[in-house]
């Protein structure tokens, strides 16, 4: 649900949007007559809303939920679902021209079908969003509002001239994209990491505006698929909350692949001249005018705040978003948010997270806390970067003395087997013992491997016992196992090895 943008982020190219539109927000839907309070009114459809309206009309409740543009939020329509199919064909193109290292042979010709795979990412998308149709949330239980919400009051919400009564109430609005204040930028024209998604033309050339995760992934993917693309980042270094190793590995990953990457460079102005967008950058003091035929900006994301009269509910926000307790509570103790309306972390896998919390605090009296949750997260790049827990730099901040047990993937079996051999695991433990305080992973397939430590942080296993976890001989996953037989290995004193040369020269006897 995004209320600083348009009804729908996505315009029908083919049959698939426009079967994704029904489905997501039939033109026809009859909205339902409310009949009582609800046990919980949902506002935003997202993978919050969505999770809590489930969740809780599930166990018994009465629920209603309201969207205002498409079911199922930016993670399906023009987020995660969609990014991840264009990377994933990206990387097809990036092995083919790979071939040689892998016994084959390298077409000596491979022209890149980008509207083919724009077609792909539409027909992934369309069908992935089958489970969250109006009809399916409907026959589950829950009442479905399409339309405009805003409260009325403390314990109301008025909906396309509906009043609904609540018990409790749900904030599940999300976010948009954070366009910069770049003089000309808007008059230019941009894309940004919804709209993109919009393309059925390879831009020729591109510039990315910001070296986070959305902009390198974009700048990567776009780059495969046979863009040239030039990488524009404010700060010295990509990924500035990320380990400096893990952000270099991914800095010369896109150097290689020919992505032009400018570093301490400003976008300070742009124009449009002769059907192509000029950018002047900004570096040290000296300006240069590149000339594109688009812009993306990848710089962020804002809590959807706007239009939901907050005000008239007690409901206290500011620019980041809105403000909870540690139970996701807000200044209404009858009003809760979650997902990307009120958290730091952006992420569709918090979002869920955050979302079940309050089912349980809201309904049922619960008190399940946002800071007890354990959050990975993953940087979808080629290698991937994925991180949980405390870096080192937090942790010395914090008066925690930390031990770092490395391995490369270029000792890890499988990684070389794969020809995926640049990166590392990392695992962080408190000095003197084996207590995991967060680990790096950077890898093909991180995001998959990070799943491991998170389990292990959660249930408060340490790094010897996963140096027991028998693995599946050959994975990558290996590489976490090998951090924690490091780890036994250090256990081993010298006191212990020379009680047990004796124990084992007396068992001789």
């Amino acid at each position: 649900m995004a209320h600083e943008q348009t009804k729908a982020a996505i315009f029908p190219v083919d049959r698939n949007d426009v079967e994704l539109i029904r489905s997501g927000h039939p033109p026809h839907w009859k909205n339902p007559t409310p009949d009582g309070p609800y046990n919980l009114v949902v506002i935003g459809a997202g993978p919050a809303g969505l999770t809590a309206a489930r969740d809780a009309a599930s166990l018994g409740a009465k629920v209603a939920l309201i969207e205002r543009g498409l079911i199922g939020g930016a993670c399906v329509n023009v987020g995660g679902v969609p990014s991840k199919s264009i990377i994933r064909t990206a990387r097809l193109y990036a092995d083919m021209r790979d071939a040689e290292n892998f016994g084959g042979d390298t077409p000596t010709r491979l022209p890149v079908d980008f509207e083919r795979a724009m077609m792909r990412m539409r027909q992934i998308r369309q069908r992935l969003s089958r489970a969250d149709s109006a009809t399916v949330i409907a026959s589950e239980g829950i009442d479905l509002y399409f339309g405009e919400a805003r409260f009325g009051g403390p314990n109301t919400v008025e909906v396309a001239g509906k009043t609904l009564h609540f018990k409790k109430a749900l904030v599940a609005t999300g976010a948009h994209p954070s366009g910069p204040a770049i003089p000309g930028l808007a008059e230019a024209g941009y894309l940004d990491n919804e709209s993109m998604f919009n393309l059925t033309q390879r831009p020729e050339r591109l510039l990315v505006i910001g070296g986070g995760p959305l902009g390198c992934e974009t700048a990567q993917a776009f780059c495969l698929l046979g863009a040239k693309v030039i990488l524009a980042q404010n700060d010295p270094m990509f990924l500035p909350g990320e380990e400096r190793d893990a952000a270099q590995i991914l800095s010369d990953a896109l150097a290689r692949e020919g992505v032009e990457v400018r570093l301490n460079t400003e976008v300070v102005a742009v124009r449009r001249e002769g059907g192509k967008k000029l950018a002047d950058l900004l570096r040290d003091g000296d300006t240069t005018t590149i000339a594109v035929d688009e812009i993306i900006t990848g710089v962020g994301r804002s809590a959807n705040v706007r239009g939901l009269g907050l005000e008239e509910a007690g409901v206290v926000y500011d620019a980041d978003g809105i403000k909870v307790d540690d139970h996701l509570r807000t200044s209404n103790p009858h009003i809760y948010a979650a997902g990307d309306v009120c958290l730091e972390y952006k992420f569709t896998h918090t979002a869920e997270a955050t979302a079940r919390i309050v089912v349980r605090n809201a309904l049922f009296r619960g008190r399940e806390r946002l800071s007890e949750l354990v959050v990975p997260w993953c940087t979808y790049t080629d290698p991937e970067i994925a991180h949980v827990g405390l870096y080192p730099i937090e942790a010395r901040q914090n008066g925690i003395p930390v031990k770092t047990y490395t391995v490369l993937m270029h000792d890890v079996a499988r990684a070389v087997m794969d020809g995926e051999e640049e990166g590392f695991v990392k695992i962080h433990v408190r000095e003197g013992s084996d207590r995991i305080l967060g680990a790096t992973v950077v890898a093909a397939h991180a995001g998959e491997m990070i799943n491991a430590v998170t389990l292990a942080i959660r249930s408060g296993m340490g790094l010897h016992a996963l140096a027991d976890v028998i693995h599946p001989f050959p994975t990558q996953a290996q590489g976490i196992k090998m951090a924690g037989d490091a780890y036994r290995r250090t256990r081993f004193t010298s006191l212990r090895r020379r009680l047990a040369a004796r124990w084992l020269a007396w068992s001789r006897r």
